[in-house]
């Protein structure tokens, strides 16, 4: 299908783009176009306007580069591409990258613009929860940040406020002793998550762990933490018994369930995924 007609301005600057925005209030934003393209074809999404943000020259907007705590910035407008070969980027959020989609994809996608979407299957979302990360955003109020615990609240809604703008991505140290990994079982048409899940630990020096965050995308209506695994891991040594039986821990998941995966199979896929990505982080700690 076409999409409805709809009218086109390109903005320079996050200012501009925000000043379009309260303009038109029902115009959306555009950059990669890999969530919203597809969606306006289907006739899902009619907007009146695109407003094109993809070549807003912004470092920040643009950036993936170390930050001066150790931590990594990430521009909303960083391509799948740009992530998954970056220098800086923690390897949970490398792997996640690169797993998305096919080339053409990666080369024009954003990380800004798919966590706006939230789309339920993404990857994005679980790595940003594993890593603690937060999300800068602009609009017509100011600036504010709002930490990725906080960010993806539903199905395809996140705490963006009308009229915001992600700007950028901020992960903070992981420290000496740390590790992540993403794991993932891709739907072999889309390529998007039945289930993935991103795992970044911390150690003590006794080799115990300090900080566990897991968290899962694909299995629920949104990419949530499993509490009930980071709980069994805390202050225990990370060895296979261990991570064996965290990741068996029942998170009471309310998974989705349709065609191809039942709820309990993507219940099921979790717990091994949290496993493999336990595994790899105990791997790369050694």
């Amino acid at each position: 299908m076409f999409p409805s007609s709809f009218d086109y301005q390109r903005a320079n600057s996050v200012q501009e783009a925000l000043a379009l925005l309260s303009q038109h209030p029902d115009a959306k934003l555009i950059a990669g176009g890999h969530s919203l393209l597809p969606a306006m074809k289907l006739r899902l999404a009619t907007p009146p306007m695109l407003i094109d943000i993809s070549k807003i020259d912004d470092f920040t907007m643009n950036a993936v580069s170390p930050t001066r705590d150790g931590g990594t910035l990430i521009g909303a407008l960083a391509t799948h591409a740009k992530i998954a070969g970056g220098q800086f980027v923690p390897f949970a959020l490398q792997t996640a990258a690169s797993l998305i989609g096919d080339m053409q994809v990666r080369n024009m996608g954003t990380i800004g613009g798919s966590i706006a979407h939230a789309d339920p299957a993404a990857d994005y979302p679980a790595v940003l929860l594993a890593l603690g990360a937060e999300i800068h955003v602009e609009g017509p109020n100011g600036a504010r940040v709002i930490a990725a615990d906080d960010f993806f609240t539903d199905l395809f809604t996140t705490a963006l406020q009308p009229n915001e703008i992600v700007v950028s991505i901020r992960i903070r140290p992981a420290g000496t002793r740390a590790a992540s990994a993403y794991a993932k079982h891709p739907h072999p048409a889309s390529g998007f998550a039945v289930a993935g899940v991103a795992v970044a630990i911390a150690a003590n020096p006794d080799r115990t762990v300090s900080t566990a965050r897991v968290a899962v995308t694909g299995a629920c209506a949104k990419a949530q933490r499993l509490s009930a695994t980071e709980n069994a891991l805390m202050g225990k040594p990370l060895n296979a018994d261990n991570i064996q039986a965290a990741a068996m821990t029942d998170n009471m998941l309310d998974c989705l369930s349709d065609q191809y995966a039942s709820a309990e199979y993507r219940a099921h896929l979790s717990r091994i995924l949290a496993r493999n990505a336990l595994t790899t982080v105990l791997e790369r700690m050694q």
